[in-house]
């Protein structure tokens, strides 16, 4: 059976709207201010797949935000406390909780 030849080009198969790529670039960075804002305090995080959080926000960069959640609020963790990370651009709601 003779060798296939190598292709020398790749094929894209996605690229991201530029519009859509400003958007979601915006957004991130007025979140990571909004999560600036509220270090050290107890917040409910919802996600756009309807997931909802509760915890305290230790950490947050341009990208993730950390909570230390709460016992009780995710069946998925463990122990009395754990550290859960959620990308920034997936968030729907942040609310303070006093």
């Amino acid at each position: 059976m003779p060798a296939r030849p190598v292709r020398s080009q790749r094929s894209q198969i996605y690229q991201a709207d530029a519009q859509w790529l400003d958007h979601v670039k915006k957004t991130r960075q007025k979140l990571s201010g909004i999560c600036g804002q509220c270090m050290q305090r107890k917040v409910r995080v919802q996600t756009i797949d309807g997931h909802t959080y509760e915890g305290v926000v230790v950490g947050h960069d341009h990208t993730y935000l950390h909570l230390s959640t709460t016992p009780g609020t995710d069946s998925r963790f463990w122990g009395p406390a754990a550290i859960t990370t959620l990308v920034l651009f997936e968030l729907l709601t942040i609310v303070l909780l006093l």
